[in-house]
């Protein structure tokens, strides 16, 4: 975390903004649970780090059409902008987190983080089996 704030800074985005605009940009339109499901973190911090997502403009929260209770994401063209200025500076703290490693071992620490997530992907947020 500390690699990013320091790569990250002139941005203003904490790693779970930038995560959840990274889950965003990839599935174009969300619902916040499904975004808290996408960034492994509870619907009430997801639901506050995208309100201040969307106080500055990098993101717009509507009422669904489908579920009345239920807020639709969708990122704004300046969020959208701010993701991928952001692109160089995060790829260099992922970077700068693992250059310690071979690649190999780099290769392997990824192996192992996919098979820990896959282990657990039933799982909600809340640390509550699915239903």
């Amino acid at each position: 975390m500390s690699l990013f704030a320091e790569r990250c800074a002139k941005f203003r985005i904490t790693p779970l903004q930038y995560s959840l605009l990274s889950a965003l940009s990839e599935l174009e339109e969300a619902d916040q649970t499904r975004l808290a499901r996408a960034v492994a973190i509870d619907r009430t911090t997801t639901t506050g780090a995208l309100k201040r997502l969307e106080v500055r403009g990098l993101l717009r929260r509507v009422t669904s059409d489908r579920d009345r209770r239920s807020q639709a994401c969708r990122m704004t063209p300046e969020g959208e902008a701010l993701l991928a200025a952001m692109e160089a500076a995060a790829h260099a703290a992922h970077e700068a987190t693992v250059e310690s490693l071979s690649a190999t071992e780099q290769a392997t620490l990824i192996a192992l983080l996919k098979r820990a997530v896959a282990a657990h992907e039933g799982r909600q947020a809340s640390g509550m089996p699915s239903a």
